[in-house]
């Protein structure tokens, strides 16, 4: 078993969406997770971001999914802290092309020493100290 890999939000969105050609992807990593090939960690940043995502499509169904599902398919989930938020904004600074949300989970990752994240997005590539791992 590998890992941890922090587990992005995008990973369940695209696993649990429409007809994609990330779908089946996803969903693949999903079920080695299930199956303890991956082991993964999250943030409250994340699930707050599957909250807000399905909530604002008016999917409260989809909302409480995504979010038990992947609460539960993770070891830990990390709480997002004055520190992290700091660290944030140092991403930020080096890297003016990344959303505020991914610099969170970047600095989550960093301040807590985990280095691979599951992501479909490519940002993550550009931030010294991560390796992004796609589905």
């Amino acid at each position: 078993m590998t890992g941890p890999y922090f587990l992005d939000a995008n990973i369940i969105m695209y696993a649990m969406g429409g007809d994609h050609p990330l779908r089946a992807p996803c969903r693949d990593q999903l079920e080695r997770i299930k199956k303890g090939e991956l082991a993964v960690v999250t943030s409250t940043e994340v699930l707050q971001e599957l909250l807000h995502r399905y909530l604002s499509l008016k999917m409260p169904g989809h909302a409480e999914e995504a979010f038990h599902a992947t609460a539960g398919l993770c070891r830990k989930v990390f709480p997002v802290t004055l520190s992290d938020l700091e660290k944030a904004m140092e991403i930020i600074k080096a890297n003016s092309t990344l959303n505020a949300r991914d610099a969170v989970h970047a600095a989550v990752m960093l301040n807590n020493k985990i280095e691979n994240i599951l992501s479909t997005d490519q940002h993550f590539d550009a931030i010294e100290g991560i390796k992004r791992v796609a589905p």
